[in-house]
């Protein structure tokens, strides 16, 4: 997910650092310092992870928009400014809007703030923007919680005690507590160094920068991937006592299947998945970044000359149209397959189901897929012409049903006409006249709209006035009848109004005749 490096350049990060047997240190050389290790670490291990800097005092300015170029981040921080006073509302307001412009709404997103711990003074500082949280209009709210899924992390270049003697860590926290409990602060443990800066940026990459590596197996194949973005723990919000799942380090594929049959299944997220390649010595070749473009061409060039079975699973389902299901832990699984960036380029994506023994209704439980040579016939067809699923639910669903809608007010004025257009028909059309009067009066009765019952009977006695001399006997009296129904069932008395019960046709001597000519 992408990173947005927000980093203080207020004069209080300009306060000296003395530090033993060296020359004089500023605040902001220490976080420069952590950055650079950070900086170094994602140009290694997460270069695919796109990173912006931004610096802020009381206003804020973006140095370095979304880049992988980790180089270009370094630089900037040797080339950052003093300014004046902290306000860190305004830097939180500069997040908001670069991710939004770049990423949207939807994209997970990590904000690393790099500040001394001091809140400004006066207006524009944190303790009078959280003061002033609640007085806010809509136009004017407080930027956290962020607009998108985030976490957010402090690195403070202070020391706990320094924090709770100025009573600075309360409103740090508050801004964690803020963001929906999504972050973490980090502070300097015992004096200010850079071994001790090292140590706490190290504690961050621990927790949100260490690459996911994993073991991809099928059979008797194996082959060692790293699987980025790393996978977040997933929390079913149905269990009583929620545990975060976390998905297996060992990823075994269990089955493929069609394209088709699996079509475009809701997934938690997706991931690429990249082979590790290992030399005879077990070492890792051709990951990360090296300094030496010769270096990192060969190692590129040894690493192609292995064979990978991550590279073959690729191919394979890329020709056969198929998607590997593969299990990510007890009842939790999810699906390998090849999706193409452009018409030459690929790559392996691994998308995660929810949880559960039947995460995607359509193909059943998990558990009960097999492969096809335990059916007693094809299930595909002899010439692959009809497919198992999806498979048909043993209880009819309700949404499946033919349920009466009147979300507008056309829906029921077409409901009602078509009743009265087979009013006009009668006894031709009695049955579909009778058909269309009980789903208007189970609707009618289900909503508790009897004014309607009533205001149809009344409709239906007005016709039964209007019917011509040549009308068949038989017409006024199924009107008569089914207006009188009508307002029996208006009364809401459980003898007339009952759900299940339907108006039948009035036998009458005509009906036969009627039924004859039908």
């Amino acid at each position: 997910m992408p990173t947005v490096v927000v980093m203080d350049v207020s004069l209080s990060m300009t306060r000296p650092v003395s530090i033993e047997g060296s020359e004089e240190y500023q605040r902001k050389h220490l976080a420069a310092h952590g950055l650079t290790m950070l900086f170094e670490h994602m140009a290694t291990n997460y270069k695919l992870e796109f990173t912006a800097l931004v610096v802020f005092s009381s206003l804020w300015e973006l140095m370095v928009p979304f880049t992988r170029d980790y180089n270009t981040l370094q630089e900037a921080l040797s080339n950052m400014d003093d300014y004046d006073k902290t306000c860190l509302e305004s830097a939180l307001v500069g997040v908001c809007n670069i991710v939004q412009q770049e990423w949207g709404g939807a994209i997970p997103c990590q904000v690393v703030l790099v500040t001394d711990g001091c809140l400004g003074i006066g207006r524009g500082s944190l303790r009078h923007s959280l003061a002033t949280q609640n007085q806010r209009s809509e136009s004017n709210r407080f930027p956290l919680p962020f607009p998108f899924p985030s976490k957010l992390y402090i690195m403070c270049m202070a020391n706990l005690e320094e924090l709770q003697s100025t009573d600075s860590l309360e409103y740090l926290e508050r801004l964690i507590d803020l963001n929906n409990g999504e972050g973490q602060i980090f502070t300097i443990d015992g004096p200010l160094c850079l071994k001790n800066v090292q140590s706490m940026f190290g504690k961050l990459i621990d927790l949100a920068y260490t690459p996911f590596h994993a073991v991809l197996k099928c059979g008797h194949l194996t082959a060692d991937v790293q699987v980025f973005p790393r996978p977040e723990p997933f929390v079913v919000d149905e269990e009583i006592d929620p545990i975060p799942k976390v998905i297996n380090t060992d990823l075994e594929i269990v089955g493929f299947i069609d394209i088709a049959d699996i079509s475009s299944p809701p997934v938690l997220s997706r991931h690429l998945v990249l082979p590790i390649a290992l030399n005879k010595e077990g070492d890792e070749v051709g990951t990360g970044i090296t300094d030496d473009n010769e270096d990192e061409n060969s190692a590129n060039q040894i690493a192609g000359k292995i064979p990978n079975f991550c590279v073959l699973l690729h191919g394979s389902l890329k020709v056969e149209g198929m998607v590997a299901i593969v299990q990510l832990g007890p009842e939790w699984h999810g699906m390998l397959y090849s999706q193409a960036d452009s018409k030459k380029k690929s790559n392996l994506m691994m998308s995660l189901f929810e949880p559960g023994p039947e995460p995607l209704p359509w193909l059943g439980k998990m558990a009960q897929l097999g492969p096809i040579s335990d059916a007693k016939e094809n299930p595909y067809g002899e010439d692959d012409n009809k497919s198992p699923f999806p498979l048909q639910p043993k209880n009819k669903r309700s949404y499946a049903q033919n349920v009466t809608v009147w979300i507008k007010p056309s829906g029921l004025q077409t409901d009602v006409q078509k009743i009265l257009r087979n009013a006009r028909k009668l006894p031709e059309k009695t049955q579909t006249f009778y058909k269309e009067l009980n789903r208007l009066r189970k609707a009618a009765l289900a909503f508790g709209f009897l004014d309607l019952l009533k205001g149809v009977a009344d409709m239906l006695e007005r016709e039964c006035t209007l019917l011509p001399e040549t009308a068949h006997p038989d017409a006024a009296f199924q009107l008569t009848h089914a207006a009188q129904q009508l307002k029996l069932a208006s009364t809401g008395t459980c003898e007339y109004a009952a759900y299940d019960q339907n108006i039948t046709p009035l036998h009458t001597d005509f009906s036969g005749s009627s039924t004859e000519r039908m």
